[in-house]
């Protein structure tokens, strides 16, 4: 059984909301005013219509041209037990927001850095590691042709989270994730992004702008 807000119902029609998504949203939609995702606690799951070449996806759910890649949950209070942040704010800072704050983002940008031509770099002072203005840019552009999100809204959101780790196959999870094949590979290629960032000097930002 699963807590949602109102109550507990079996764990199955909460997924069923969002594994196959019974309604993918695109990026203009959750940016759109008022945007249609909630401010509650829950899970999301990210289809993706093109998917980095150097994925297998194999084993991972598809539903009409669209593949489960990642999933995550808001608030994150097994790892952050102070965290209040609502479905609305995480979704909504995945598809706007920088590699700074975003996991899924820096994934992103790592997988698609043969292609986009833009690496992890320090900005400002050096303490943050983004993909500079033009690379967030870029990755911005690409999730609103490519990054679609389904929701849903559950108290304990990562008791799912682990639940849907376990039975579907999410190769940009890496946390709870250690036994997927494709984890090793994307802690690796993370690593060594991070590594040639903090040797690259700081990224010239100046009258640059998002």
């Amino acid at each position: 059984m699963l807590r949602t807000p109102a109550g507990e119902i079996p764990t199955f029609i909460t997924l069923s909301l969002i594994v196959p998504p019974s309604n993918l949203h695109s990026r203009a939609e959750v940016l759109n005013r008022p945007s249609p995702v909630p401010t509650k606690d829950g899970l999301y799951a990210w289809y993706f219509a093109d998917v980095p070449q150097v994925l297998s996806t194999a084993d991972c759910l598809t539903v009409d041209g669209r593949t489960l890649l990642y999933i995550g949950i808001a608030p994150d209070k097994s790892s952050k037990p102070n965290s209040r942040q609502s479905l609305l704010h995480r979704v909504r800072y995945h598809y706007r927001g920088n590699a700074e704050g975003s996991i899924l983002r820096r994934t992103l940008g790592v997988l698609l850095e043969s292609k986009s031509g833009f690496p992890l770099r320090r900005v400002g002072s050096g303490t943050r590691i983004t993909l500079t203005h033009a690379g967030e840019r870029y990755l911005d552009e690409w999730m609103g042709r490519n990054a679609f999100v389904a929701w849903v809204a559950c108290l304990e959101p990562w008791v799912l989270e682990r639940e849907l780790l376990g039975k579907f196959s999410c190769p940009l999870n890496l946390k709870d994730n250690d036994h997927h094949a494709f984890a090793p590979v994307l802690r690796r290629m993370r690593s060594e992004a991070l590594r040639r960032a903090r040797e690259l000097p700081i990224a010239n930002e100046h009258n640059q702008h998002r």
